[in-house]
């Protein structure tokens, strides 16, 4: 076989730089995310409003947001009331503690996900566990939803996390009468442990917002049957493969998990030690 020329493998040498060099920025930009991410969709990236109505209606025309009542939903909740920058950008945010608020786009896909089973019906209302709850914007979202007599607990480990969410959503007269009602709750926890209210650990839909590292067998206990959790899971243990879990639980109590897609999250972790 005749040897190559001289161009031919510089040419070679360049492209197969190239690659490598792509590679690493890409397994860099990977690890450096701190917050759920959209399967690269283009179309969440061009959500971005100059106002909070601007982003909804942006995210609907986009069919990130599906149903109307989820659109009204997410319109009397004010984003900037939980992102303490470029609150209308569709993207994640820190908000210290090593915390995120997630893109918009991944709170939408959340609350499509688990619609059915947040929407108020005859009798008994709606129970609902936001596990690392953070900023509380989706406790919010997901309250605004229940309807009335209905409960959303926002459960964080870190007590400053916890007064956070609430405190973001006294911001808003509406926040503000559902946090004084009960129909919206912050409270401190190991949310690998789920959580008893008022005596019951008993859930219509458990979202998770921060990605474990398995699904932790106490939140299937106490998700109702039926009933819908919303989860990222660690697919390599090392929290660079992760992907997103809609876990249901049908009227007799069987278990079905469909993966949906891949995502970053930030880790569920431990509570702080004393």
């Amino acid at each position: 076989m005749p040897l190559p020329s001289s161009s031919t493998s510089v040419s070679r040498l360049f492209s197969n730089a190239l690659r490598s060099t792509s590679r690493s920025i890409k397994q860099h930009a990977a690890a450096a995310s701190a917050a759920a991410q959209w399967p690269i969709s283009d179309m969440a990236w061009r959500c971005s409003g100059s106002s909070n109505t601007e982003l909804i209606e942006n995210m609907f025309r986009s069919g990130l947001i599906k149903e109307p009542v989820v659109k009204q939903a997410f319109l009397k909740v004010d984003r900037a009331h939980y992102a303490p920058s470029m609150a209308y950008e569709d993207s994640p945010q820190p908000i210290g503690h090593a915390a995120t608020i997630s893109a918009p786009h991944m709170h939408a896909s959340a609350i499509e996900n688990v619609l059915p089973y947040l929407l108020p019906h005859s009798s008994p209302p709606r129970r609902v566990l936001d596990v690392g709850s953070g900023s509380g914007y989706l406790t919010h979202v997901m309250a605004e939803l229940v309807g009335e007599g209905g409960m959303v607990v926002g459960l964080e480990h870190i007590q400053e996390l916890r007064d956070l969410g609430e405190r973001n959503a006294r911001k808003s007269k509406e926040g503000r009468e559902m946090v004084e009602s009960g129909r919206m709750r912050f409270r401190v926890g190991d949310g690998r442990k789920g959580w008893l209210e008022d005596g019951r650990g008993e859930w219509d839909v458990i979202h998770v917002g921060a990605a474990a590292k398995t699904v932790h067998q106490a939140l299937l206990d106490q998700l109702k049957a039926p009933g819908c959790m919303f989860i990222p899971v660690d697919d390599d243990g090392y929290g660079i493969d992760q992907s997103v879990w809609k876990i249901e639980k049908d009227e007799k109590g069987e278990v079905k998990r469909h993966k949906l897609f891949g995502v970053r999250y930030v880790p569920l972790t431990d509570p702080p030690k004393e």
